[in-house]
């Protein structure tokens, strides 16, 4: 019964439809969030953009995208190059620092200074092993 009353390629376009309507909010709170999260423009451009975007939505981020589109992108790969050096350095504060291979290292740095005796980093260097 439901088949017979709504056909196949109305359900397509049904899809199609949401699947449009879905790229469109995309599309716009991805200019809103460009524009918001840009510090080299003042609150005045911002806020010109944002009521182009609103009055003519098609239209102003269409044109956001095409004026900006460069600079959107140079944006997000300056965040997220930002976002990966700020994890490395976290990772590698946190990392396991007194593993023997560095146990052993800093001994190495010690007898290289002088500070202990061979027998000395032999005896780190087997507890280091142990």
């Amino acid at each position: 019964m439901l088949a017979s009353s709504y056909p196949f390629l109305d359900i397509l376009w049904t899809m199609f439809v949401i699947f449009a309507w879905v790229i469109w909010f995309t599309l716009l709170f991805r200019v809103f969030a460009d524009l918001f999260r840009r510090h080299d423009i003042g609150g005045g451009a911002k806020t010109l953009w944002l009521i182009f975007a609103i009055v003519l939505p098609f239209i102003g981020v269409f044109v956001y995208l095409i004026a900006e589109g460069k600079g959107m992108a140079e944006r997000d790969m300056s965040r997220s190059q930002a976002a990966q050096q700020q994890f490395d350095t976290y990772v590698k504060s946190v990392a396991a620092t007194s593993g023997p291979a560095s146990e052993i290292e800093s001994a190495k740095r010690l007898l290289d200074s002088g500070s202990i005796t061979q027998a000395e980093f032999d005896a780190i260097k087997a507890k280091a092993l142990a």
